[in-house]
C-alpha cells in the first residue's frame, strides 16, 4: 500500500516527491490504446527503452514527442540524414543512432502496410483476457507465444527493434494484456 492508501503493482514506485511512475501506472499502463500514431509512439518508446529503465523514457517522453513531431508516421517516414543528425544532437531524447534509425524505418514500414493498418495488425496478436490476474509480479511473463508471433510478423514486415520482450511490453502498455496484479486498485475491465 502506498501513501495514498492504494495498492499498486510493485514496479509503480517513485522516488520521494515524484509521481511519474505512479501516474503512468494509474492512468495509462494496461489501458486499451488504439490509433496509428498513438500505437506508433508506444512502439517507438518501447524500442528506445530496450536496455534502459522505463523511467528514463517516461522522463524524456515530452522530449521524444517534440523531437519526433508527435510521432506522426507521415512526417517521421520522411526523415532524412540531416534530421537523424539533429536527433543525435538532441539531449531531450535518448541519442542512440540505431534506435533513431529504427523509428524512422518503422514509420516507413507502417506506411508500407497494404493488407492491414498498424492498429489492426498489432491488436490481432492480443490474447483472450485471462480469467484472473496474476497474484504476484513474479508470475508475469516477459515473453509469450503471442508476443513472439507479433515480433516475428513485425520483423517480416520490415520493423526493427521489436523482439518478443519489446512486443510483450507493448502489449502490456497498450492494454492488449492486463498485467496489473490481483491486489492492484486499477481496473481496466470496466
Amino acid at each position: 500500500m502506498t501513501a495514498d492508501g492504494r495498492t499498486r503493482c510493485p514496479w509503480a514506485v517513485d522516488r520521494t516527491g515524484e509521481t511519474l511512475y505512479r501516474d503512468y501506472h494509474d492512468t495509462e499502463w494496461g489501458r486499451e490504446l488504439h490509433g496509428r500514431d498513438e500505437l506508433f509512439e508506444r512502439l517507438a518508446l518501447e524500442a528506445f527503452q530496450s536496455g534502459l529503465s522505463w523511467l528514463t523514457i517516461l522522463r524524456k517522453r515530452e522530449g521524444f514527442r517534440a523531437a519526433f513531431d508527435g510521432f506522426d508516421v507521415d512526417i517521421v517516414a520522411r526523415y532524412d540524414e540531416e534530421k537523424i543528425a539533429a536527433l543525435m544532437a538532441d539531449a531531450s531524447i535518448v541519442r542512440n543512432r540505431l534506435k533513431i534509425e529504427a523509428v524512422v524505418s518503422n514509420a516507413r514500414a507502417v506506411l508500407d502496410l497494404t493488407d492491414s493498418d498498424l492498429d489492426t495488425l498489432l491488436w490481432s496478436f492480443a490474447p483472450p483476457r485471462r480469467a484472473e490476474r496474476f497474484d504476484s509480479a513474479e508470475r508475469i511473463p516477459a515473453v509469450t507465444e503471442e508476443s513472439t508471433a507479433m515480433a516475428r510478423e513485425l520483423k517480416r514486415r520490415g520493423f526493427r527493434f521489436v523482439g518478443p520482450t519489446t512486443a510483450y511490453a507493448l502489449m502490456q502498455a497498450t492494454g492488449m494484456v492486463d498485467d496489473h496484479i490481483a491486489e492492484c486498485w486499477v481496473r481496466t475491465d470496466a
